[in-house]
Formats: structure tokens, C-alpha cells, sequence
């Protein structure tokens, strides 16, 4: 089990980009909510059914993960969320999963839409700047450990559930939140090689930060 710990520098430079990382994940949360519900309730929507669509984003759901890791740290939240969320492997997981979505966005999806105005901000901070500014923070500030391998198939657990969610609400729904991913348009066999290949980009970007996490403290040691 590991020890609750506190981020690097946590009263010098890493806190003071703690403070500014935190507040742009949540503006861009906000953000994102605040103009996608008016524009979903215009096209006919019900309230309920534009909250369950804008919470069956993958990226929605791994940002708000992530801005709920953040706010935890920065505030030392000395219970089990803030202990939860500062244990190395579960921000570890969290950088796993948002670099998965700037990954996905930037190399399969950014050509299939051309959002404009504050959707374009609310997208690239999203996408693009979230998993950036994530990533960065847990290579520098947040304390490493000599994680195990194995780890890598445990953080599938979020993309699973997270897929057996979408694919039950697609059948009913017809619905789907992504192109790749879409049942009734692509076909069963296009869409179990999608998911193997998002499997693939799982595995090995997982093991990649196990990696990361073991070099790390053998440097450190």
C-alpha cells in the first residue's frame, strides 16, 4: 500500500502550477457544459438526455477525473479521496487515460469536426492542452513509484467499464459518442478491430508510464 504523499515542491514552483493546471482543467470542464447544453437543448434534447450525452464522452469524463485529482493534491484533502488520488498509481492511471484522449482527438477525430469560438477554445483545452499540462505535471512534481507491471492491466479497468457502458446504451439508444466506435454504422467486426487497437494503445502507452514510473525512482533512490 502506498504512503499518502504530498507533490514535489508542493510549497514552491510545483504548487504554484498545481494552483494554475487546476483552475484550467475546471475552466475547461465548465466551460464545455455550460455552452453544450443550450446548443443540445436547441436541437431537441431533453435535459436529462444532454447531461447522460455529455457524460458519455470519454474525454469529459477522463478531464473531470483529472481536475478531481488536481483540486485533491492542491487542497490536501487528508481523507481517502485525497489520499486515494495522490497515491502514485492512481495518478499514473489518470495521466494514462488523458493521454490517450489528446492522443485519440489529435490522430483519429480532430479532421472530423471544425468547431468554432468558445467550442474551439473549450475543444483544444480539452484535447490538447488538459492532457499536456497533466502529463507534465505528474512527470516533474508528483512522487514516483516502483510500480509493477502488472499495473498496466489493472488501469484497464476504467476503458472496459467505460466501453461496456457505451456499447449498452448504443443498443438501446443508438447512440454512440464516437465514430469508431459506432455499432450501427460501422458493423460488429470494424468495431471489435477498433476497440482491440484502442486496447493495443492502452497496453502499451501503460506500460510506457511503468516504465517512466520505475526509471524515476531508481534515479531518485
Amino acid at each position: 500500500m502506498e504512503q499518502y504523499q504530498l507533490p514535489i515542491n508542493d510549497t514552491g514552483k510545483g504548487r504554484k502550477w498545481l494552483y494554475i493546471f487546476t483552475i484550467i482543467i475546471w475552466f475547461s470542464l465548465v466551460l464545455q457544459i455550460t455552452i453544450s447544453i443550450p446548443a443540445y437543448l436547441k436541437a431537441g434534447r431533453s435535459l436529462a438526455g444532454t447531461l447522460v450525452q455529455l457524460f458519455s464522452y470519454f474525454t469529459i469524463l477522463t478531464n473531470l477525473l483529472a481536475a478531481i485529482c488536481l483540486a485533491a493534491v492542491l487542497f490536501k484533502i487528508n481523507i481517502r479521496l485525497g489520499k486515494y488520488f495522490s497515491q502514485s498509481h492512481v495518478f499514473s492511471a489518470i495521466a494514462l487515460y488523458i493521454t490517450i484522449v489528446g492522443m485519440v482527438y489529435n490522430l483519429v477525430l480532430r479532421s472530423l469536426w471544425h468547431p468554432e469560438g468558445l467550442f474551439k477554445l473549450a475543444d483544444e483545452l480539452l484535447h490538447s492542452v488538459n492532457p499536456f499540462l497533466f502529463v507534465v505535471y505528474w512527470l516533474i512534481y508528483m512522487p514516483k513509484a516502483n510500480l509493477k507491471w502488472a499495473q498496466a492491466l489493472i488501469w484497464l479497468w476504467f476503458p472496459f467499464i467505460y466501453s461496456v457502458y457505451i456499447f449498452i446504451r448504443g443498443s438501446i439508444s443508438h447512440l454512440y459518442p464516437y465514430p469508431f466506435l459506432d455499432l450501427d454504422k460501422l458493423g460488429l467486426p470494424r468495431v471489435a478491430i477498433n476497440s482491440l487497437l484502442m486496447l493495443i494503445a492502452f497496453l502499451f502507452i501503460g506500460f510506457l508510464f511503468v516504465w517512466i514510473n520505475r526509471v524515476m525512482v531508481k534515479r531518485g533512490s
